[in-house]
């Protein structure tokens, strides 16, 4: 992974990862799977079917029936922002389709989303924030803020205004406040103020970026990724912070990278993803697979053995879905998938 200036753009450069031949669901390729201990009846919600070319960090609503997530439509090269109901399979855009979006998350009353976007920027289409001949490129498009929305995108709202990159925006569980990321101050640090943008404040002082913050269940503490290894290769480490801002620390400090962390509903365990980008040294493409730990760092388990992109995981509501985005079955862009979940018993 690296970081490179581009159109004045910030840029990460994360490696791209393989991709599996056999169909999902074929019973070949399920038999003696030991992914089969926590995921069964695995399904791809989302496709270029629908006009996507691509889909993922995806985010149940407070009931469970609805997801939100970011897609690039057909014909463009930005992300906007969907909802899709897991009935009826009903597809809606609830950004306004100009420039780019991401980061949408319900609030627990269900009544709201938060999403960062730059349509108000100056420009309409910008690099694109996909994958890449192999590569995944995320820019921190410093024209991107944090925006409020009902959940069908009426009633647009903006948030935050400060200049740089403001996005990765999250509720706490009693829906009074936002985490979010920005880089308003220089370095990319997580922010917390009320659900109407009031009180904006910086709760993260360390070194390099920090971002991707989500609230515990229980509100007290915020799990983020941060990289604070100061070795020059950007590899993120899974760290907490208490709401107001005391006891920073790490969960997992190796040289690994540890991305986009978030809490089982219990509070007792988090899923995350994990690879190693020094396997590009050796000629072999980092695997990207989804891992579960508890907040010392102290119990490991891996969720997913595909030999496929899987990242950005969540739980839903009660637990027992675990949604995700992936590349496997033979995908050349990832999607949206979900699945039934069952905890590990050393996290129970």
């Amino acid at each position: 992974m690296t970081r490179r200036k581009r159109n004045g753009l910030l840029a990460i450069v994360l490696s791209g990862s393989a991709v599996v031949t056999l169909p999902i669901g074929c019973a070949a390729n399920r038999q003696n799977d030991p992914e089969r201990a926590f995921l069964s009846n695995i399904t791809q919600l989302t496709s270029s079917d629908m006009g996507l070319i691509n889909a993922g960090e995806a985010y149940f609503s407070p009931d469970g029936y609805q997801i939100i997530f970011q897609g690039t439509p057909a014909g463009k090269d930005r992300y906007q922002i969907y909802t899709l109901d897991l009935d009826t399979r009903k597809l809606r855009m609830v950004s306004t389709g100009k420039g780019g979006c991401t980061c949408a998350y319900y609030r627990p009353d269900g009544n709201k989303i938060i999403f960062a976007s730059s349509h108000l920027g100056p420009y309409a289409d910008a690099p694109p924030e996909r994958e890449n001949n192999g590569r995944y490129e995320w820019f921190f498009d410093e024209h991107f803020d944090v925006f409020e929305a009902d959940p069908d995108g009426s009633n647009l709202a903006r948030l935050t205004d400060a200049p740089g990159y403001d996005a990765e925006c999250a509720y706490a569980p009693d829906g009074k406040r936002i985490a979010f990321a920005s880089q308003r101050d220089g370095d990319l640090e997580i922010y917390v103020m009320d659900s109407d943008g009031a009180n904006q404040t910086r709760l993260t002082r360390g070194p390099g970026y920090d971002g991707g913050p989500f609230f515990s269940p229980d509100g007290k503490r915020i799990l983020y990724r941060g990289d604070r290894r100061g070795d020059d290769k950007m590899n993120l480490q899974l760290r907490t912070i208490d709401a107001d801002g005391r006891n920073d620390r790490a969960i997992t400090d190796n040289a690994l990278f540890n991305w986009c962390p978030y809490w089982y509903p219990s509070g007792k365990s988090l899923i995350f993803t994990q690879v190693d980008h020094d396997a590009w040294a050796g000629g072999e493409r980092p695997n990207y697979d989804l891992f579960m730990t508890t907040p010392d760092g102290q119990e490991f388990v891996r969720i997913t053995y595909d030999p496929a992109f899987d990242g950005l995981p969540v739980f839903s509501p009660d637990g027992r879905k675990l949604l995700w985005s992936s590349k496997r079955g033979g995908l050349e862009e990832t999607q949206v998938f979900i699945a039934d979940f069952k905890l590990p018993q050393s996290l129970d």
